[in-house]
């Protein structure tokens, strides 16, 4: 579905960009792995997608660095001669009640999960623009539409990223560039597996499916909206939550 195709995914070397990066290699397509601090697990993940027998590089960046970004989207297109597909995933967590909450909680969020985004999306998409040519996914969450306790600062970070979406769709659908967003609900990865059982239990409680989503399930999406089954779709925010927030 995505053969000679080149996906830059960020935050790609565990959990739901890890899936990200596997599914769009079962499809053929190239991938370029953005990774912060977890060298080894990028390197793990690498390997695994050179097995698939499509061509893998990982790279170690900030994506709230504006300059950083500029120069790994530089780097990129040199190593794969250019890319068509960005998936902005990358994004911390630093949850606590408001009262609680440092600003360099928020601040730190804000930067890595919101203008991480726009750094990467301002430099791919100059390119995407001149190429004519591009996908753009933005990993959201469903906190951004509903909030949740103790993540102002990831809830407004996600929100933000959800009016980044529509109107970088705006911006970029004269040039058939597509943007879209998609909001995850609770997924089973390392981060929910360090849920107590009882919380868990009672998360699970709340999903109309009763259970927890799998990375996969992100994964499919992702493939979907960056092939040309999706062409027409763009500015969306499709929600991936087993029917959390209807």
């Amino acid at each position: 579905m995505l053969t000679g195709k080149t996906a830059l995914i960020t935050g790609g070397a565990k959990g739901i960009g890890r899936a990200i990066a596997l599914k769009m290699a079962d499809e053929n397509a190239n991938v370029a792995i953005v990774y912060r601090g977890s060298e080894q697990s990028a390197l793990d993940t690498q390997k695994e997608i050179l097995a698939k027998g499509v061509h893998c590089a990982i790279y170690k960046c900030d994506v709230a660095d504006f300059t950083a970004t500029k120069a790994l989207v530089t780097q990129v297109v040199k190593d794969f001669g250019s890319f068509q597909i960005l998936v902005n995933n990358a994004g911390i967590k630093a949850d606590k009640l408001l009262i609680a909450m440092k600003e360099e909680d928020f601040d730190t969020v804000i930067a890595t999960n919101l203008k991480g985004a726009f750094n990467m999306t301002k430099h791919a998409g100059t390119l995407f623009l001149k190429q004519r040519q591009g996908r753009i996914i933005n990993i959201s969450s469903v906190s951004g539409l509903m909030g949740n306790i103790g993540q102002c600062n990831y809830a407004a970070a996600k929100a933000g990223l959800i009016g980044f979406t529509k109107s970088t769709a705006k911006e970029m659908a004269l040039r058939q560039v597509t943007c879209n967003a998609i909001a995850p609900g609770f997924i089973d990865t390392d981060m929910t597996k360090k849920l107590q059982p009882e919380i868990k239990e009672e998360i699970i409680k709340l999903i109309p499916l009763k259970r927890l989503g799998q990375a996969e399930d992100i994964a499919n999406l992702c493939v979907y909206l960056s092939s040309e089954l999706a062409g027409y779709i763009t500015g969306e925010v499709i929600k991936v939550d087993g029917g959390l927030y209807i």
